[in-house]
């Protein structure tokens, strides 16, 4: 049998990983030629920070799973984490295929309040689980405020 670490760990790097291979390289120059707000200094630590919110999310349901494998409740709740992951990676997919950065702003608002509403459903089952999906409840209203400033820096590209 398969470890339910890994297999949450495969689906956790398969989801992004296969949206981003949708965006193609003119969808990216598109992107990178936007304005960002002046205050945005640490634009080059943002791959790093979506990197540790994927592992905590991961590890996050993985405490879940954990705590009881195999249950009708358990397995609705892995399938939200998969939504929550999902809405994280249409953001760059879509918002470039759109060239909207108001449709990211709408699909960061979204990715957050179903992280939220994942949160507080998974908190009586552990608060580890809970505790590791912060990072992402604490970013996600950041990244989607930079979004929002780069639409009032870009209006050609609300």
């Amino acid at each position: 049998m398969i470890p339910s670490w890994l297999i949450i760990g495969v689906v956790t790097l398969a989801v992004p990983f296969t949206f981003n291979r949708l965006i193609n390289s003119r969808d990216f120059r598109w992107f990178k030629r936007l304005r960002r707000p002046d205050w945005l200094t640490f634009e080059w630590a943002i791959p790093i920070i979506w990197i540790t919110v994927f592992i905590c999310g991961a590890w996050s349901a993985y405490n879940v799973w954990s705590a009881n494998p195999g249950e009708a409740s358990t397995w609705l709740l892995m399938s939200f984490y998969l939504l929550v992951e999902i809405a994280i990676s249409l953001y760059t997919l879509v918002m470039c295929k759109t060239r909207s950065l108001k449709v990211g702003t709408i699909i960061g608002g979204t990715g957050f309040f179903l992280g939220a509403i994942l949160a507080v459903a998974i908190l009586p089952r552990s608060t580890t689980a809970f505790w590791l999906l912060v990072p992402y409840l604490l970013w996600s209203p950041v990244g989607t405020f930079v979004t929002w400033q780069m639409m009032q820096l870009n209006p050609l590209d609300a």
